[in-house]
């Protein structure tokens, strides 16, 4: 039992199997420990143990709020889902904005933790501090936007008003590696195949109807002090300023234009630094491939209608768009937010497309479908990789694209660029259609083993990296390798620093000083996730005004130091965890690509980079005081966590090899 304040002691624990549901309160020393959203939900992974099947019934899917989220705190829309990934083996968050998170505190909810399968599909109906499962069999095989629309009429709520779902679709039904959980804001819990876990386990839906109940601060002066410095930092931000900062005027996809002029944006899955470099080596300089074609400014100069925003944000960065596009001989209108940066880059320039109109067609198909658009723009672009390569040649493809294309009847595969095959086969993956589709379905690491391709991936620990190129921005390579979800530009972004020169200006071409610099952004991460506050936030605010804001809520006296000690020990709970499965070292890897011996050197304004991997790692892993990838059972000591059977390895080991399953 706990009385802090932005907690609601209340926690749905929802046995599927049997169909049987019971609350218990938060533990108050956990929620001290590990804040609340990512750290409290690892820890109730954690706690169930690591050696599960992420797919069985004993893998858990945990929906948890942090202190902060449906509150007055700016950008506290946020929820994360917390489960052990199917992509990468590892512990995953996945966390999405909106309004879910704020509706689930709304009901009165602090998270759901749900374990088991059940028999036939369900969805889990909330409302006033209860939970109760309903038949979903109408609603299986449907695509998101269907299933919302279903749901509303059904409950009789309204969304906007009283009403959030978050579903699965076909993509989670069928157990796409990759899949996601998208609420009616076409937000999405996109990384790790939280929508692939979901499915497995019958549960379609959760829906959460409540009216607007704000937590109220339990130190309103303290809070109040907070918050007001927070605005003004927003306010006065080049990159967060409403209406005028560039995250709030162009969306995530401000930077398209900005890494394609610096060299740090993957081409051609990879192989170049830029379209321009691109078009340079194979174009003959001809603007084959143009960025600007596809980024934000394009954007919203041309098919931009509304920017809606999430709970308790001023800034606004979802950009919808509308699009009419010609596929295959079918008209088709498109309205859709959002044109992220992440997703038109994956599947734009990425897979050699720069057709803005038809990209806005793909993510929603992905937002329907329910699967990542960041890895499902890395597939893409890894399978047109290794049909070049002549990987896919005995790969049946049923129903793909034109063969003469290809050369033989019988050869599976997708061109460079093919747009509306892109299209096309989002929905065959999503339905794992045939036997090319059910490849891609299974995502990189598995791809690559089947055809062998493994000169073509690019992901790390099994996850698709993001639209930052290692050998122009050195701590995206340290911070991909590290990430305890797989590759990922979120776990600690510092490009922030990188590019933006937040909270200073560091040069993207140096690899010292990265290492401890990816660690402090990893933490200073962690503690976001917790509250659960949108990472955007860290373009303004400091630890000053979350200190002030987490301790204005809770009503705790914590210090700077603690709360970053706080973010320091999620971190390396998480850590902890991946060891137990077996992660060590060898695991924070790259793709070779990026890398000197094997790789390919950077062009343009990253002429001849290559990203030095090693020695970040020895540097991160002396910040960290890990042994080789391996948290010491004398880091989980001073760090005060107290569970499990600790790693084995000594601080003062020269390297390590964890135990356990992989």
């Amino acid at each position: 039992m706990t009385d802090i304040g932005g907690f609601h002691d209340h926690v749905a624990r929802v046995d599927l199997s049997e169909g049987d549901v019971h609350y218990e309160g938060i533990d108050p020393d956990d929620a001290r420990k590990y804040i609340g959203a990512r750290g409290l939900g690892v820890k109730y992974v954690f706690d169930n143990g690591p050696n599960v099947d992420p797919l069985g019934p004993d893998n858990p899917l945990v929906f948890m709020n942090g202190p902060l989220t449906g509150t007055q705190t700016t950008m506290s829309g946020r929820i994360a889902v917390c489960t052990k990934s199917p992509l990468t083996g590892t512990v995953t968050d996945s966390h999405h904005g909106g309004w879910s998170g704020a509706r689930l505190k709304w009901a009165g909810f602090d998270g759901l933790a749900f374990e088991g399968q059940a028999d036939d599909p369900v969805y889990a109906y909330i409302e006033d501090g209860e939970l109760e499962l309903r038949d979903a069999s109408h609603l299986w095989g449907s695509g998101i936007h269907e299933t919302r629309d279903t749901i509303e009429e059904e409950v009789d709520g309204s969304y906007g008003k009283n009403l959030s779902t978050m579903a699965i679709g076909p993509g989670g039904e069928n157990e796409v590696r990759y899949a996601c959980i998208i609420n009616e804001d076409d937000r999405a819990s996109g990384r790790g195949g939280t929508g692939c876990v979901m499915g497995s386990k019958n549960l379609k839906a959760v829906v959460i109807k409540s009216s607007t109940k704000m937590p109220q601060p339990a130190d309103q002066e303290t809070f109040k002090e907070g918050h007001q410095q927070a605005m003004k930092a927003i306010t006065e931000s080049d990159v967060t300023a409403p209406n005028e900062g560039g995250l709030s005027m162009y969306g995530t996809n401000v930077l398209m234009n900005i890494t394609e002029e610096m060299d740090g944006h993957p081409t051609k899955n990879g192989r170049y630094t830029s379209g321009n470099a691109y078009n340079e080596a194979e174009e003959g300089g001809e603007a084959a491939i143009d960025a600007e074609r596809i980024s934000g400014e394009n954007v919203r100069e041309n098919i931009l209608v509304d920017e809606p925003t999430c709970h308790s944000c001023p800034v606004a960065c979802k950009k919808e768009v509308e699009v009419d596009v010609m596929h295959k001989g079918e008209e088709m209108n498109v309205r859709m937010e959002s044109f992220e940066y992440e997703s038109a880059w994956a599947l734009g320039t990425n897979s050699l497309n720069d057709d803005r109109d038809k990209i806005a067609v793909m993510i929603d198909r992905c937002n329907d479908v329910g699967i990542d658009t960041i890895e499902a723009g890395n597939i893409l672009a890894m399978a047109m990789d290794a049909t070049e390569k002549g990987y896919l040649d005995d790969i049946d493809d049923v129903g793909g694209q034109d063969p003469s294309a290809r050369g033989t009847e019988s050869d599976a595969g997708i061109d460079w660029g093919d747009a509306d095959e892109m299209i096309s086969m989002i929905e065959r993956i999503a339905h794992r259609d045939d036997e090319f589709a059910d490849l891609l379905a299974r995502g990189q690491a598995r791809f690559a083993d089947a055809v062998g391709a493994h000169e073509c991936r690019l992901d790390v620990k099994g996850q698709a990296i993001a639209a930052y190129d290692p050998r122009c921005m050195k701590g995206m390579g340290i911070g991909y390798a590290t990430s305890n979800r797989g590759a990922c530009h979120l776990r600690g972004y510092t490009p922030a620093a990188e590019i933006l020169g937040i909270p200073e200006k560091v040069d993207p071409y140096e690899w010292e000083g990265k290492g401890e610099l990816t660690a402090e952004f990893q933490d200073l991460h962690a503690i976001s996730d917790s509250f659960d506050i949108c990472k955007f936030n860290a373009f303004a605010e400091g630890i000053e005004e979350y200190v002030l804001q987490y301790n204005g809520m809770t009503g705790f006296d914590v210090s700077e130091e603690e709360l970053l000690e706080a973010g320091e020990r999620v971190y390396n709970l998480e850590r902890y965890y991946n060891n137990l499965v077996g992660f060590d070292g060898d695991d924070d890897s790259l793709p070779e690509v990026f890398l000197e011996e094997g790789g390919t050197p950077g062009q343009g304004a990253s002429e001849g980079e290559y990203c030095e991997l090693e020695e970040m790692k020895d540097e991160y892993y002396e910040h960290r005081g890990w042994v080789d990838g391996v948290v010491p059972d004398e880091k989980l000591e001073a760090l005060d966590i107290e569970v499990g059977p600790g790693t084995g390895v000594s601080a003062g080991d020269s390297g390590a090899t964890a135990s356990g399953d992989d």
